[in-house]
């Protein structure tokens, strides 16, 4: 509580200064995204995925704009992020989808808070020392092998559950594990598995509320199974990963800083650690104020891009903890103070999240979420 004060506290004194690096999120781009998932399955309500920090764009800033939208609830991955929406005034259900320790779920005091049961072993723990009512979503593993009550298990559940009254079995979920793929054998095989579980469930209990099995990469195959809930997370923020990318989504959030410092180096100069860059002509070098702890990947070193106007200007040498230098040689006036754009909110430009996980390998989330908490998120229209 006192650290959430303080946090708060250190809110309300960054609106009177601007910081060097801000990350922007675009109230328009999500509501745009949100709306767009909303015509496409009318026939699923959306849970946006507000867990890791809102997948990096700010989880209080992506909830207060959202709240208002008449969601059946946030889906998050812990107690902690759980305490920070509902100390920030935040009082939209929250489904908790990560692994919750078994006394924290006894001793919880957080209003309107539903907690995954992700093992048959975890459900056993519960039905011992359980002293007052809770909702649980019961997660079904259906093929992805990481988490949930295997289908053999399946009868014991149903006996702990019905003969426990401070179970409430309001919800059922599971995860696809290859729904990014076209005809994926996986997914259909997971799909089998999870109508058999449904149905069985819907046999023994008539008031279950919440039936989801989709995330973003699976949202075309809404339609096809039995649920009533699709949970968004990715594409709530503007990038598409389910096969058919048929909606107009925006991306969300760009992360900008200024340049900080200007120089003419010579042919022959070397740039940052290890001299891993060369001049091989006069060079006009700029230094920004991000670095891989502002989530500028090291992999970018000497590869990637940031944007200045109009501009891609190569990241040169290493990147640093707190430093990157770019390559501005063809960006007319260049000055201290002008913005530089880390990561852009437009698709096509090369330091876009998708261009920059193409460029290091890696995926689109693990971008959004390495860009640090402490870092000032802006709402912009």
């Amino acid at each position: 509580m006192r650290f959430l004060r303080f946090l708060r506290k250190v809110k309300r004194s960054w609106s009177s200064h601007r910081t060097s690096v801000e990350v922007l999120i675009s109230c328009g781009a999500l509501l745009n995204n949100l709306e767009q998932y909303q015509k496409a399955y009318p026939n699923v309500a959306i849970a946006p995925v507000l867990k890791a920090n809102a997948y990096g764009h700010g989880l209080v800033e992506v909830a207060e704009i959202l709240e208002k939208k008449n969601l059946p609830f946030f889906v998050l991955d812990s107690m902690h992020e759980a305490m920070i929406l509902r100390n920030s005034g935040i009082k939209t259900k929250i489904l908790l989808i990560g692994h919750t320790r078994i006394l924290n779920i006894e001793t919880a005091k957080i209003k309107n808070t539903s907690f995954t049961i992700t093992s048959l072993e975890q459900l056993e723990e519960l039905d011992k020392i359980l002293s007052s009512k809770r909702d649980i979503h019961l997660k079904i593993d259906t093929g992805m092998h990481r988490q949930g009550v295997l289908p053999d298990d399946l009868d014991r559940a149903i006996k702990i559950i019905k003969e426990n009254r401070l179970i409430n079995l309001e919800g059922v979920c599971s995860h696809l594990a290859d729904a990014e793929k076209e005809d994926s054998e996986l997914t259909e095989k997971q799909i089998e598995q999870w109508e058999r579980a449904v149905g069985l469930l819907k046999k023994e209990f008539s008031n279950i509320k919440f039936f989801h099995l989709s995330s973003t990469a699976g949202s075309n195959l809404s339609s096809a199974v039995s649920a009533n809930v699709l949970r968004i997370g990715l594409g709530l923020y503007g990038i598409d990963s389910s096969p058919e990318k048929k909606l107009e989504l925006i991306p969300a959030l760009e992360l900008v800083s200024i340049i900080s410092s200007v120089r003419e180096i010579a042919s022959g100069e070397k740039v940052g650690y290890g001299a891993t860059f060369v001049a091989d002509k006069p060079t006009e070098v700029a230094t920004v104020p991000v670095g891989y702890f502002e989530g500028v990947d090291r992999r970018l070193s000497n590869r990637g891009f940031l944007k200045v106007g109009d501009k891609f200007c190569k990241i040169v040498g290493r990147v640093s903890m707190n430093i990157t230098s770019i390559d501005v040689s063809d960006v007319d006036s260049v000055r201290i103070g002008n913005k530089v754009s880390i990561i852009s909110a437009r698709p096509e430009d090369e330091n876009s999240v998708e261009n920059i996980a193409r460029v290091i390998d890696s995926i689109p989330w693990v971008i959004l979420v390495h860009i640090p908490q402490g870092l000032r998120r802006v709402v912009v229209v």
